[in-house]
This record gives C-alpha cells, sequence and structure tokens, in this order.
C-alpha cells in the first residue's frame, strides 16, 4: 500500500527531524565504536554506516521530494564535498519520482487557478506525463481543442523550503559529512537556496522560456514550448505540448550516427552560446528536460533552475579554460581564485595536481579527430582520484558563482555519452576561448 504524502510543513519537519536524530545517533555509536577497532576495521565499518547513513537519507528525500530531494540530486552530481557511499545512494533521486496522488494534484490546480478542472480543461490526465521533485506534469486538452501539457507544484513544497533546507544541512551536519568549514557551507547552501526559490517560482519560469525563446530564436533546432498565461499562476504552469524522443528511444534504426553527431555538436553549441553570449544558462540538464527528433531538432523543457552568470565569473571562467589548455598552472591558480573556487589565503597549489585533473578532463578536447563517448571513461577516471581532493581540502572551496556552470557541463556529458556522440570540440571550443568579445558571434547553426 502506498504511503500517504507528506505534505504540510509540520509533517515534513517531523519527518526530517527524525532522519538526523537517526543519522546523528548512527554517527555518534560509530565514533563511539571507532576507540576499539583496527584502522583496518574502522575504514570496513565507516563505509557500512556511510551507506546505511546515505540509504536513509536519500529514501527520506525521496519521499519528500521538493527543495531536499533537489539539493540530493544536486549533491549527487558533486564529488567533493560528500564520501563517496552519499554520491552514489543520491544518484538514486535524479531517477523519476514516483507520482504524488491525482486528487492532489487536482486539488493544487483548482486552487491556484480558481475554477473547477471541468471548466479550464476539456480533460486533465490522470496519470502523470512525468514526476520530479518538486513537482509533476501532466497532458490535457484546452477547450479549443490545443494539447497542452500541466505543471503543477506539490503542496506545501514552497512554504516548507527554508525549513527543508535547514534540516538537511543540520543532518549532513551531525552526520559528520560535511567537509568543509562553515563559511563555504553558509555560501553553499545560500546559492542552492536561491536557486530553489526561483525554481519554486513559475511564473518567473514562464520569463525564462520566453527570455531563451528570444535567445533562440534564429536557432530552428532549438524548439521550447510556448507558455498559456490564462491557465498559469505561481504553482501552476501551462505549455503547449511539444513531443520529441526521450534520450532512452534515440536508436539506430531512428537515428542515424551522423544524425547524432549533428545533435551532438549542437548540444555543445547551445551550452556554449548560452554561457559565453547570452550569460544565463539552464541550469538542470538531466535527461528529463531534453527530447529529440530525427531532424536533429532539440527540444528544452523544465527553465526553473536559470542561473544568471556575472561578466567577471563568465571572463574569470574562460580564461581558466584558456590556462588548462596550455597547461600554464600558475595562471589556472589565478584564474580559479578570480572564479570563487580557489582560497586566496592558502599557497599555491602543486602544479602537478592541477595537471593531474586537467590530463584527465581534456580528452575530448585533446585531438581533432573524433571523441567516442560511448566509450568515455572520463567519470570512472574522475571517481577513482577524489580521495586527492581531500589533501587539498583548505585550498578550495564550493564555486558558488560557477556551480551551475559545472552542473551544466556534468550533466551534458552524460548526455553525450547516453547519445553514444562521436565528435572534436577542440575547434568550436577554441573560437568561444578566442577572447571576452565572443558575446558577439552569431550562434553557430
Amino acid at each position: 500500500m502506498a504511503k500517504k504524502p507528506v505534505t504540510s510543513r509540520s509533517g515534513r519537519f517531523i519527518k526530517l527531524a527524525g532522519m538526523t536524530a537517526s543519522v546523528a545517533g548512527q554517527y555518534a555509536g560509530q565514533r563511539a565504536r571507532r576507540l576499539f577497532r583496527s584502522e583496518d576495521d574502522n575504514e570496513g565499518a565507516r563505509t557500512e554506516s556511510y551507506t546505511r547513513m546515505a540509504d536513509q537519507i536519500a529514501d527520506t528525500l525521496g519521499e519528500l521530494k521538493g527543495a531536499v530531494m533537489k539539493v540530493g540530486q544536486i549533491a549527487s552530481q558533486t564529488q567533493d564535498f560528500l564520501p563517496k557511499e552519499f554520491s552514489d545512494a543520491l544518484q538514486r533521486l535524479q531517477k523519476e519520482a514516483p507520482p504524488m496522488p491525482f486528487e492532489v494534484i487536482v486539488a493544487q490546480v483548482e486552487s491556484e487557478l480558481g475554477r473547477p478542472i471541468s471548466e479550464l480543461f476539456e480533460y486533465l490526465q490522470e496519470t502523470p506525463y512525468a514526476a520530479a521533485s518538486i513537482g509533476q506534469v501532466h497532458r490535457a486538452r484546452l477547450h479549443d481543442g490545443t494539447d497542452v501539457i500541466v505543471k503543477v507544484q506539490y503542496p506545501g513544497v514552497d512554504e516548507s523550503c527554508d525549513s527543508d533546507l535547514k534540516q538537511l544541512r543540520l543532518a549532513l551536519k551531525l552526520g559528520g559529512l560535511l567537509k568543509m568549514p562553515k563559511e563555504h557551507v553558509d555560501q553553499l547552501f545560500g546559492e542552492i537556496r536561491v536557486r530553489l526559490k526561483e525554481e519554486l517560482d513559475y511564473e518567473n519560469e514562464a520569463r525564462n522560456l520566453e527570455a531563451f525563446r528570444q535567445f533562440h530564436t534564429k536557432d530552428d533546432w532549438i524548439v521550447i514550448p510556448r507558455v498559456f498565461s490564462s491557465h498559469s499562476s505561481r504553482r501552476v504552469l501551462t505549455m503547449e505540448l511539444v513531443e520529441g524522443d526521450h534520450i532512452s528511444a534515440i536508436t539506430p534504426g531512428k537515428y542515424s550516427q551522423e544524425t547524432i553527431n549533428l545533435i551532438g555538436h549542437r548540444i555543445f553549441t547551445m551550452m556554449a552560446d548560452q554561457l559565453f553570449r547570452f550569460q544565463c544558462i539552464h541550469g538542470d540538464p538531466h535527461a528529463g528536460n531534453f527530447a529529440y527528433r530525427p531532424d536533429g531538432s532539440i527540444i528544452l523543457y523544465d527553465f526553473g533552475c536559470v542561473k544568471k552568470l556575472k561578466p567577471e565569473i563568465i571572463e574569470a571562467y574562460r580564461k581558466a579554460l584558456v590556462s588548462a589548455l596550455e597547461e600554464d598552472y600558475a595562471a589556472l591558480d589565478s584564474h580559479l581564485i578570480d572564479l570563487g573556487a580557489r582560497v586566496e589565503s592558502q599557497p599555491a597549489v602543486d602544479e602537478a595536481y592541477y595537471a593531474m585533473w586537467r590530463d584527465i578532463l581534456i580528452v575530448p578536447f585533446s585531438q581533432d579527430e573524433p571523441y567516442d563517448f560511448a566509450e568515455s571513461d572520463i567519470h570512472k577516471r574522475v571517481a577513482a582520484k577524489t580521495t586527492t581532493v581531500f589533501k587539498y581540502l583548505d585550498y578550495f572551496k564550493p564555486p558558488v558563482e560557477s556551480i551551475f556552470i559545472d552542473r551544466m557541463i556534468a550533466g551534458h556529458y552524460w548526455m553525450l555519452k547516453r547519445l553514444g556522440v562521436q565528435a572534436a570540440f577542440r575547434t568550436e571550443l577554441e573560437k568561444y576561448l578566442q577572447s571576452s568579445e565572443v558575446s558577439h558571434q552569431s550562434p553557430q547553426k
């Protein structure tokens, strides 16, 4: 029997507080038992304890959805401030969330739009089109015959955002899991809170949709749905139904390798244009937010998480990339300070450390021959080196202003890999890195 969803603020608080108390108790018990074990036994016990705590946190966040589930999704893509056991467990939150009962969705729509469902739509399909962390999507049809999708925010999610984040942060702290100074944690959670507040405002998302539609107006291969403001509010967003193939449907029988490679080049162009020209990026690049068509078109959904970037951050990012490509590690160190990723008061980082990461991450851009993303093991090589991060823990901090750039790039890496793209991006990348005047270039078709 399905669990009744927790939608009240007090219910969410109790659920999270229980999780926090359990995690804190497990951590305290683990520390006490550590005194009586050998080093090898301690390592095994630590892994087992972290796995148990991670599973509990992931299960609770998945059940509650909302802000805490979204933070879990972000954390699952961030290897440098949580133990590996937690990153692994939180990967589960990237999968489609279990749906909210239909009667809850209907009540939310009628409350937000002020009319019965029968007056608003010819029909609203009961089975969700998609279910995610802060809301779910249902197919519907307007009375004029227009097919639409209706995005409905889960009740209580926005009112509970701040208390949810406080509880999650407390759980991570009491579980001994946040391996960085308090001021850096403050900055990280502050940035996540701002993005979440924006994402919880569907009127803001409607504005984002229109802004990106205008920016990409000349890119006839990018499709962005129109919004129906008459059927939208702060917690309900109605858009035209624009369908394409989910990434799992990109099969050799339907998509040639040439088309897949074209899509790969267009994904790169779209990313680089948004970063260097628009200076505003689509910050939630998981597979469910994109669809494709056999003519090479890319459909973009979900503009709740959008990050406007400061020009000086983009310039520091550009210079850091140039320095890495040129193996100028002293300059890279300086640009990472400008980017807010390096603690300025610490001495320069060993160039061999930068060289190690550069040699792993540069591979798709190191040659003129096409790189086969399907065979890429970059993520495995990164995971194998994550323990080296702890040696320089005091030298780095979460790059608050650019964390969503990193998230965008990581998300698109996985899409290029799943698509099986074979492409050489070095020449395209160099065009964008030539100078800060790149914002005046016209986008590649």
